[in-house]
């Protein structure tokens, strides 16, 4: 029988069992010995039956809040306050010469001229249909006068015959005839009156025909819809542009924004019309105001979208650069601690675990403001408090710990 595995069996045996039976001991050497403390032997109260009971050691930092400038800190980008694509609204050639990318245009200022081809001819010809239908009104109205006239000669006729015929003067057959006329005189007054309203439709329909043509001339013009800058070349001269075909890009930079995503731990610290600054990739550092918080979460990050906007008179800042955003709020007390002193709790709740009255360990839940170099500023903590900085993690609430207290300047 080889020797070396019954040795190898016995050490992990003898390992094991201080890692599970002596382990309180074991952490406490190990604390004590990472902190370069004194040697110090654990208080042994009495447990009932007159064993001895071990207390944990733990370093302790006392905690004393202060007030801090607490600004919401985000990263985000410049982005163009306008950006739009100009597209054509009919299809014809450009006949104009393009502007090159970069140049700078005025609101009303033309972009593309396209080729108006037919539509001058289509236009002169809805004009004179306007100009017929407008002669056609006259006739239609001196149609219904006379119509009107015959009305009142078959109304007269028709009162004479009425009263012949009381006196045996005039017959039924005719009386009967100039009833008939004045029918036949109202009926021609309709169908006139009809004719007045088909001049008028006629008229309405050829000032929208001259309207249309009108308006696919204006479209052969296209404008910048404000002052900017070209993103891109105009339609090259010659070129044919479809309905929907961009005539060019036109950013609007002065002034710009400066976008950036706030946590939902923090959307409550950033307001309409707050103070804001940021610093861009090249070093510049710009200010303005939050003039828009998003009331919707992105559903993949859970952050809200936040507006600010920079004056940018000079065009130096360009779209879509690195910046760093800080945005006021209203200050607060927190705590400067270690990161490694923060724990979870059984729930999962991010805290600390600190020492009351009595050396008793309790957890106290707690929100991060922000993260430094020196370490973490927390609330939700007493103004002065005792905070277990090490051996947090191996100890629970109501236990008794033996606390080595070490000064913040450590």
């Amino acid at each position: 029988m080889r020797i070396v595995p019954i040795i190898t069996a016995v050490l992990v045996t003898a390992a094991l069992f201080i890692l599970v039976m002596q382990r309180e001991a074991l952490i406490a050497f190990a604390v004590g010995s990472a902190q370069e403390t004194p040697e110090v032997e654990a208080e042994q109260p009495t447990a009932p039956g007159g064993k001895q009971a071990s207390v944990m050691r733990v370093v302790v930092q006392t905690s004393q809040s202060r007030e801090i400038d607490s600004a919401v800190i985000l990263r985000g980008e410049t982005e163009a306050a306008r950006q739009v694509k100009v597209r054509s609204e009919t299809t014809a050639r450009t006949i104009s010469e393009p502007l090159r990318k970069g140049s700078f245009v005025q609101e009303g200022q033309v972009l593309c001229e396209l080729d108006p081809g037919t539509r001058p001819a289509a236009l002169a010809n809805a004009k004179a249909q306007l100009a017929n239908a407008i002669a056609q009104v006259p006739q239609a109205e001196s149609r219904v006068k006379e119509a009107l006239a015959r009305l009142e000669e078959a109304q007269i006729n028709d009162t004479v015959a009425s009263e012949l015929s009381k006196d045996g003067y005039a017959s039924n057959t005719r009386v009967a005839s100039t009833q008939a006329g004045v029918k036949s005189a109202e009926a021609a007054i309709e169908s006139a009156r009809s004719g007045v309203e088909t001049a008028q439709a006629g008229i309405r329909s050829a000032e929208a025909n001259v309207e249309v043509a009108e308006t696919e001339i204006q479209r052969l013009t296209i404008t910048a819809p404000f002052a900017g800058l070209l993103e891109s070349d105009t339609a090259e001269l010659g070129s044919l542009l479809a309905a929907g075909g961009v005539c060019a890009t036109v950013i609007q930079l002065d002034p710009i924004k400066v976008v950036g995503y706030v946590p939902e731990t923090q959307v409550n610290r950033v307001s309409l019309g707050s103070l804001a600054g940021a610093r861009l990739s090249d070093g510049r550092e710009v200010r303005g105001r939050v003039t828009f918080l998003s009331r919707s979460a992105d559903p993949q990050t859970r952050t809200f979208r936040v507006d600010i906007e920079v004056a940018n008179e000079d065009m130096g800042i360009r779209d879509g650069q690195t910046a760093e955003i800080l945005i006021a709020s209203s200050g607060t007390r927190a705590h400067l601690l270690p990161q490694s002193a923060l724990t979870l709790d059984d729930g999962g709740r991010l805290g600390v675990r600190i020492v009351e009255n009595g050396d008793t360990v309790a957890f106290k839940p707690i929100t991060l403001v922000r993260d430094t170099a020196e370490g973490v500023w927390i609330t939700g903590l007493p103004e002065t408090v005792d905070v277990i900085v090490v051996g947090q993690e191996y100890v629970v609430d109501g236990v008794k710990v033996l606390p080595t207290y070490r000064e913040v300047s450590q």
